[in-house]
């Protein structure tokens, strides 16, 4: 069973690759749940709240969201 590493711990590309994904997540969750705050209702498939709530889902959600949640 691999061990628990702390951040300090990993190399410098890993850091980075992880600064990398958690800026690229919270960009994307912050477009999907603007785009969804000034979009209306009709041009979005399904419950804004549920496509809300989805889009705090990883990173597949708000991909979710741009892919599948809005009317063209």
């Amino acid at each position: 069973m691999a061990t628990k590493r702390t951040f300090k711990e990993l190399s410098t590309g890993a850091q980075i690759g992880v600064i990398v994904t958690a800026i690229i997540e919270l960009t994307l969750t912050i477009a999907a749940l603007r785009d969804l705050q000034k979009r209306p209702a009709e041009q979005v498939k399904g419950s804004k709240k549920l496509w809300a709530l989805a889009s705090l889902i990883n990173i597949f959600g708000p991909i979710a969201y741009f892919l599948f949640g809005r009317r063209k």
